[in-house]
């Protein structure tokens, strides 16, 4: 007897990665004589130490809560039986395929499938392998310069800042921004998650030669020559530009002046209020404690500090969602959308496709549109090619479980 084992609807070993969202189960039998009642399996999780750890469900909206074991009834006839897996919250995986998904008749093993609980993780208390993962699949993004992050470079400069910045669209244009960079580099590394870097506390093992670089007195980015990220290259520079300001020590010293996360969680409790954010912490963790491209909105991307500060800026984000409940576009608190559905200006009213990905390249929008359509992923479905500013709120599917945009934070459940 055998049950084979399917995750997010899909055979591809691409879609084996869990958050801490539900992601559809599928279970059928093979191999076993139609007749008789149906055999009754009992679904766990089987982790390396220090693994990812999975929790269970049944389908129905009146399931109980998701437990560690799921007794499932498969019918003899091979069709398919449908449940719910999530990521244990607390309990992210290391590398690829470190926990499985086990079912068991009676005491034997009869179906099993490795899967990765992949989520964003404080860049600062990434193991080594984890580092190691990112940088390289960034470098090769990168491409000494020729590869597809140039396409993300030139989503950030001057002539798009109003897309971006200024106006209650700031979050979800980033949100989308960084979303896409991510599933790029999972098309390459598959196991690597966008790190975040936690600028309200130091941060010792980032700014390392072996990481994002050691700054040195000419304002170079040093890197271990093992790190790919020597070879960086953007604008046709090669290198990264970044010196720490005088008096700042990364390694023992939060970014200079910036809020701590429990003022910036206290902003407010509607979205309005809260996009104060945009000005300290971000505003100020982007100037206060390094000089270079990274200061500038126009410059700023071209140094990779600046994915990892607006994943932290996402994540402070995401934290004021769970503790305020501001997931859904339909309440008000939830967005800052305006007195009319189209009073603010384009690309920042909640119903809005946004630049670049929606082509779009009429004025206000700038003239060219880089960057095309919002990369696909292998294991969920939203928020589509060309994403609005209401698919970049619910992306745990708190209100809609077809919102889910398959990325979490270790910290946010």
């Amino acid at each position: 007897m055998q049950v084979d084992i399917t995750i997010n609807n899909s055979s591809d070993r691409q879609a084996r990665y869990l958050t801490w969202a539900p992601s559809p189960l599928r279970l059928r039998l093979a191999d076993v004589p139609t007749l008789g009642p149906p055999v009754t399996v009992t679904l766990a999780s089987e982790r390396d130490p220090a693994g990812g750890d999975l929790l269970f469900r049944a389908a129905s909206p009146t399931a109980p809560k998701p437990a560690p074991t799921l007794k499932v009834a498969l019918p003899r006839n091979g069709s398919s039986v449908t449940v719910r897996v999530y990521g244990r919250f607390g309990r992210p995986s290391l590398v690829d395929g470190d926990v499985r998904v086990v079912a068991r008749f009676k005491s034997n093993v009869i179906g099993k499938l490795p899967v990765m609980v992949r989520v964003r993780k404080d860049a600062a208390r990434l193991s080594p392998a984890e580092r190691d993962r990112f940088v390289a699949a960034l470098a090769q993004l990168n491409d000494r310069g020729t590869g597809r992050f140039a396409d993300f470079r030139n989503m950030h400069v001057l002539a798009s800042t109003d897309e971006a910045h200024g106006a209650a669209g700031f979050l979800p244009w980033h949100r989308a921004y960084l979303l896409d960079l991510e599933r790029e580099l999972q098309a390459i590394d598959p196991s690597v998650a966008l790190p975040y870097w936690r600028f309200d506390r130091p941060a010792a093992s980032l700014f390392t030669r072996e990481f994002l670089g050691e700054t040195d007195a000419l304002g170079n980015a040093e890197f271990h020559p093992a790190n790919p990220l020597t070879f960086w290259t953007t604008d046709g520079v090669l290198g990264v530009i970044r010196r720490a300001q005088p008096g700042f020590d990364p390694a023992t010293m939060a970014a200079r002046g910036v809020f701590s996360e429990a003022d910036t969680l206290a902003l407010g409790t509607n979205f309005a209020a809260f996009t104060a954010m945009e000005g300290n912490p971000h505003g100020t963790a982007h100037v206060s404690s390094f000089s270079g491209p990274i200061t500038s909105v126009p410059t700023a991307a071209r140094d990779p500090l600046f994915f990892l500060l607006h994943c932290n800026v996402d994540r402070l984000w995401a934290r004021w969602q769970r503790k305020n409940k501001r997931f859904d576009p339909a309440t008000p608190a939830s967005y800052a959308s305006g007195a009319t559905p189209t009073s603010l200006r384009v690309g920042h009213n909640l119903n809005d496709t946004m630049w670049p990905w929606n082509g779009v390249v009429t004025p206000p929008r700038p003239v060219n549109a880089p960057g095309g359509t919002l990369s696909g992923s292998p294991t969920v479905s939203r928020p589509g090619p060309q994403p609005r500013v209401r698919d970049m709120l619910d992306y745990q599917g708190s209100v809609a479980p077809a919102s889910v945009l398959g990325f979490a934070y270790d910290d946010v459940s």
